[in-house]
Formats: C-alpha cells, sequence, structure tokens
C-alpha cells in the first residue's frame, strides 16, 4: 500500500474510541500514550493459525513493553464471553496485555483488519505505521514454511522505534477471515 492510501486509511481511525477489556477496564487502544505505540493483535478462539501463533504474539509483545509497544489482544468473535475469552488466553499462553472482545467490531472497522492473527501498529498520532501478519511461516492457509525468513511484525516495530520508515507497511496476513459484523448477528437480537 502506497503512503497516501496509508494517510487515507490513517484518517479512518478514531483516536478517542474506548472500549471495555474483559476485566473491566475502558481502553482507548488507538491512542497510545505519547511516546508509545499501540500494537493491536487481532485474533479469534477457532482459527488454529492464530492459536499458533499464541506464543510468538507473547514473545513479541513481552520483547517490546519495555521499549513502549503497548498490545491489546483483540477477539472478533463477538459472542465470545469474557471467561471464554479469559480462558482461552490462558490456555494459549498469552501474556497480562489487555484483552478485549470487538462486540461491535468497532476495532475491526477502525483499523481495516480482515484475518486473524492480523496485526496493526498504531502510532501515538493515530496513523497506522504497519497492518499484516506476524511473519511469514504461513505461505498459504495450508503450506507453512520450514523456517520463518521474514519476521514483518518486528522488523515494522524496529523501524518506528528507530524513527525510521516501515520498509512495508501492509503484509497481507495469511488466516481465518473476520466476518462481516451483520453476518454474526442472528435474525431478531
Amino acid at each position: 500500500m502506497n503512503r497516501l492510501a496509508l494517510f487515507a486509511l490513517a484518517a479512518v481511525l478514531h483516536p478517542g474510541l474506548t472500549v471495555t477489556d474483559i476485566d473491566g477496564v475502558r481502553r482507548q487502544p488507538l491512542k497510545p500514550a505519547p511516546g508509545h505505540l499501540s500494537a493491536l493483535v487481532f485474533v479469534t478462539n477457532d482459527c488454529p493459525i492464530a492459536n499458533y501463533y499464541s506464543h510468538e504474539i507473547r514473545r513479541i509483545c513481552d520483547a517490546y513493553a519495555s521499549r513502549g509497544v503497548q498490545c491489546s489482544l483483540v477477539y472478533t468473535d463477538p459472542t465470545l464471553t469474557d471467561a471464554v475469552t479469559a480462558q482461552h488466553a490462558k490456555d494459549y499462553g498469552h501474556g497480562d496485555y489487555p484483552k478485549i472482545v470487538d462486540r461491535d467490531h468497532a476495532l475491526v472497522k477502525a483499523t481495516g483488519a480482515t484475518v486473524t492473527p492480523e496485526v496493526v501498529v498504531v502510532r501515538p498520532d493515530a496513523s497506522i505505521a504497519y497492518r499484516g501478519r506476524i511473519d511469514n511461516y504461513y505461505a498459504d492457509l495450508t503450506k507453512p514454511r520450514q523456517q520463518v525468513t521474514e519476521h514483518d511484525w518486528r522488523d515494522a516495530l524496529d523501524a518506528v522505534l528507530a524513527g525510521r520508515p516501515v520498509a512495508r507497511p501492509e503484509v497481507p496476513a495469511v488466516g481465518c477471515y473476520i466476518p462481516e459484523r451483520k453476518l454474526l448477528v442472528r435474525p431478531g437480537k
């Protein structure tokens, strides 16, 4: 995606958007604190690829926390309860970063996320620095590689933290598609 398109996408973000995490804490994940970055990791509990990446998500979030990166795990299935979400996060070894069930798909819409797992890195000015895959382990849905050769999320974080432009600000993610919110609502609800 070219810089002009990224600028247009950034204009969609609503930095004041407030959501409540599964612990009842109100958060503004699209509005990082000054000098920090926000990393929203879109997942769902039943996506095998998102579940595969749970330990790598934690490693990256833990490694970059001291450098000012604030991770949030964003569950895209609005039917999940907070208890189910908490158990899933525990079962898959996620860290102590916030877990949010995006029940109205407000974060999905604001960031343009389409797949789980997909990462969106937001700068303090509420612009998107990176959107895409974690790395290139999956060449396709059913084609894992022998070895990861591209660490897209880490590379993007390193670039932004060093004050450099992100070489590839958007890299298509491989995983489970996030259905449109209207398809998830049962008739009469």
